[in-house]
């Protein structure tokens, strides 16, 4: 057979860690196996009708089904704007300062392409969502790590960032409600980050799909609500969890509108765009009745608290996140290798849960547990779990 290699830039990637786990999960339940999945941040709730219903009524009609608009209908980008004036105080121009995309992850991607030349700097979180990284490498940039510490709540410490290695980034990556610590951000630590991308000329780019998963009386903000921030910021956002439409696979990029300009460019060239019903149901989302989210994150907060008391009563050290789906958990007794961790526990519990090392080398010690599991399989995956470390310590 002959021997096809790939480009230099890919060759020494791996499938993405949720790919190769997937692959796994099936192996072991075609054995037999009860797994029960708590790794991977997919709501297990659907979407209330009124938006399904949308999908449906939309889908019927005869005139939707050829090609809809790249990047987003005039309506769905209007509808993006209304809900960032209505939850975030932010007027927005639909036609220049947002652009639909196939689900915030290709956006992500798609920024380190249109922004990134060989040999460029990408200052990266550590620990981060993984495609920040990725995306930069296969762009050919050289990646910085910026450690997110516990004692710092998780957040950079721009003041560390050499000047040198700042005057050569292209773009700053942030990400509050951040996964997989569960951190959030106040609207001061976005104030430094603005005034630190445009000392460098910097491009901040703010990934804030969990901004409405909150706990409480907390809000997460935008980047967005910076005076100025969009000379230098552009924000991603998501419909997957907000309204629990991860498979729809809809988000948008917003602000500043000369990187818009450069997505919707190089999209041209990779995609034509999503299916109309679906742009239609997200307006749905986006301009309907918000009160549903109430009871959606009440029901979160019960799992996170099911977490909290299970693990915590069995040596975990955890902070109660303010948002988002992930409960971010130092291994017990000292433990580092939560790759090692992770894969004992699968194999002789049956509960998946994913290690801190994924997302970089500071989340080693680590792992990241999902609340996207129905509450009993929780409860039970956790009640798995105190067994399974109680036997641990006995033998």
């Amino acid at each position: 057979m002959t021997k096809i290699t790939p480009a230099a830039r890919i060759a020494s990637f791996k499938p993405y860690f949720f790919a190769t786990l997937t692959q796994q999960i099936a192996k072991l339940r075609a054995q037999g196996m009860e797994v029960i999945r708590i790794d991977m941040g997919s709501p297990d709730l659907p979407p209330p009708d009124f938006i399904i219903d949308s999908l449906i009524e939309n889908a019927k009609r005869p005139d939707v089904h050829g090609y809809a608009p790249m990047g987003g209908t005039l309506a769905f980008k209007q509808a993006v704007a209304q809900y960032y004036k209505s939850r975030f105080d932010v007027d927005l121009d639909p036609a220049h300062e947002i652009l639909g995309l196939i689900g915030s992850k290709e956006g992500l991607f798609h920024l380190s392409q249109v922004l990134i030349d060989q040999g460029d700097t990408v200052l990266v979180p550590n620990p981060g969502y993984p495609v920040y990284r990725a995306s930069g490498i296969i762009a050919g940039a050289n990646v910085y790590d910026i450690p997110l510490m516990k004692e710092n709540g998780f957040l950079p410490d721009f003041s560390s960032i050499p000047a040198d290695i700042a005057r050569r980034a292209k773009i700053l990556w942030l990400n509050y409600p951040n996964n997989p610590t569960g951190a959030t951000a106040p609207l001061r630590f976005f104030q430094d980050a603005i005034d630190f991308g445009r000392q460098y000329n910097i491009i901040i780019a703010h990934d804030a799909p969990y901004c409405d998963v909150c706990y409480g009386d907390y809000r997460a903000p935008s980047i967005l609500q910076i005076p100025g921030a969009r000379e230098v910021a552009i924000e991603f956002n998501s419909l997957s969890k907000t309204y629990n439409m991860a498979g729809w696979r809809l988000g948008m990029a917003i602000g500043n509108p000369q990187v818009i300009e450069y997505l919707n460019t190089y999209k041209s060239q990779l995609d034509t765009s999503h299916f109309l019903a679906i742009f239609e149901a997200g307006i749905t989302a986006l301009v309907g009745d918000q009160s549903w989210l109430v009871e959606r994150n009440q029901i979160y907060a019960e799992r996170m608290q099911i977490v909290l008391d299970g693990l915590r009563a069995v040596g975990f050290e955890i902070t109660p996140p303010s948002a988002s789906i992930y409960i971010w958990a130092r291994l017990p007794g000292g433990l580092m290798n939560s790759v090692q961790f992770c894969e004992q526990l699968l194999l002789e519990t049956g509960v998946s849960t994913t290690p801190g090392s994924v997302y970089g080398s500071h989340g080693e010690g680590y792992l990241r547990i999902s609340l996207g599991t129905d509450t009993p399989r929780i409860r039970e995956a956790v009640s798995r779990i105190q067994k399974w470390m109680s036997e641990r310590g006995n033998s």
